[in-house]
């Protein structure tokens, strides 16, 4: 069973959080402390979870490392919450093994982002999505499109074609323009999701369905109470919603990578028990330490 807000408006739910991959101290991956995560976020208004997703660190784990994360996170909270898998790599053969993992293992979704680093031709796109797509045996596919870390940025164009594909129904846009995104969600029907937590609130103004969030690792519970704010038509409410979050989201967004900033933000509250990551992410240093934690305290999530 998946949750009960994946419908075709939101077919992924609506509050989703990037979720970390806890390691143990020695750098292995640390099983029974995801399950803590994936719960807890459960527990506090995330109705989906992405697991190896860019801030589950996926550039350093392995297939068989995802497999085992991931049949862990839907054992641990697949009957409560949508569970998407992150599938996206620069390699297309490596997107495929993952995608026919995922489909085996459980997953609800994948997550599929712009090949980075090669910089591949629209058509190119088209064809590394199908190929997963086809590869995934139906699940549906949330596109990520974020050029910032790709260094390519999918054409409005584009979104028609892959549309093509009934598996293709979503994206997490990290693109920024909320403009463009109201005119793709017009001409394609695509549903849209914010992938920037600054921006959380003016997508969901334009149409969005949710967000995948890092801030979400802390805040789901302000986020569902965002969405719901929006759906009602009181903008008011969740404009206030936005701005009692504006000092976390700055402190976990704005001076170091979200992976780094959410497991301080988990073991600042209680979730984890250190803040392991994996080079080339460095672990949290004191001052990141102290910005996260300011943040927890003046959005009033950590009492000082």
């Amino acid at each position: 069973m998946t949750s009960p807000f994946a419908t075709d408006a939101a077919p992924f739910g609506r509050v989703l959080t990037a979720m970390v991959t806890p390691f143990t101290v020695d750098g292995e991956l640390d099983l029974a402390a995801a399950q803590k995560v994936a719960t807890h976020l459960v527990d506090h208004g995330n109705d989906g979870l992405v697991v190896s997703g860019t801030t589950g660190e996926s550039p350093t784990t392995s297939v068989d490392e995802d497999g085992r994360l991931l049949a862990a996170v839907v054992e641990a909270v697949g009957d409560r919450a949508t569970v998407v898998a992150g599938v996206g790599t620069n390699d297309t053969r490596h997107s495929v093994a993952l995608a026919e993992q995922a489909a085996k293992v459980g997953a609800d979704g994948m997550l599929v982002v712009t090949p980075y680093y090669s910089k591949p031709p629209q058509r190119g796109i088209v064809a590394h999505v199908d190929a997963v797509a086809a590869a995934g045996d139906g699940l549906p596919v949330m596109l990520y499109d974020i050029p910032g870390r790709t260094a390519t940025t999918i054409a409005p164009e584009t979104y028609v074609e892959l549309r093509r594909n009934p598996a293709v129904v979503a994206v997490k846009d990290a693109v920024g323009d909320l403009d463009r995104g109201a005119r793709i969600m017009a001409e394609t029907g695509i549903v849209y999701y914010s992938g920037d937590d600054q921006l959380t609130l003016g997508w969901l103004a334009y149409g969005a369905a949710g967000t995948v969030s890092v801030v979400g690792h802390a805040a789901g519970e302000q986020y569902a109470e965002m969405v719901r704010a929006v759906d009602a038509g009181d903008l008011a409410s969740a404009r206030a919603v936005h701005q009692r979050l504006s000092p976390l989201v700055t402190a976990m967004m704005t001076y170091t990578q979200g992976a780094i900033t959410a497991k301080v933000a988990l073991n600042l509250l209680g979730v984890l028990d250190h803040t392991t990551m994996r080079l080339p992410l460095p672990d949290a240093n004191e001052e990141e330490v102290a910005i996260v934690r300011a943040g927890l305290v003046a959005s009033g999530l950590l009492e000082s």
